[in-house]
């Protein structure tokens, strides 16, 4: 079964910077499109990021535009986030699917989740 590994959640304050890292095992994701999701306590899973499987398409949730990056360097994705603010605490969660993004979480694939917690 493949896995994807996250790292890089933690407790910062606001205004602070943290990178999350998602690694695949087990086996490659080719040609996949890749994306971050996160979620709070009693709400769905909500889209954050994608990147294309060449790293060349990316979008984001208007809520983070401009203070997160999302890349994808050889098979490991990124998530830059830069100017956290209480409202980005969330579990986040990477995921993977073969076909083209998807703003739901419609991926076969995820990680186990990092929490984020940002204080005020």
């Amino acid at each position: 079964q493949a896995q994807l590994v996250e790292s890089g959640g933690g407790l910062v304050q606001a205004g602070s910077s943290l990178r999350l890292s998602c690694v695949a095992s087990r086996r490659t994701f080719v040609g996949y499109t890749w994306a971050w999701f996160r979620q709070v306590p009693g709400k769905e899973r909500s889209f954050v990021a994608y990147v294309d499987s060449n790293g060349r398409a990316v979008d984001y949730d208007d809520s983070v535009r401009r203070r997160f990056t999302a890349s994808l360097v050889k098979d490991t994705l990124y998530l830059q986030m830069n100017n956290l603010s209480a409202d980005d605490t969330a579990i986040y969660y990477c995921a993977t699917r073969p076909l083209g993004p998807h703003y739901l979480p419609e991926y076969p694939y995820w990680g186990q989740g990092t929490q984020i917690t940002v204080s005020t």
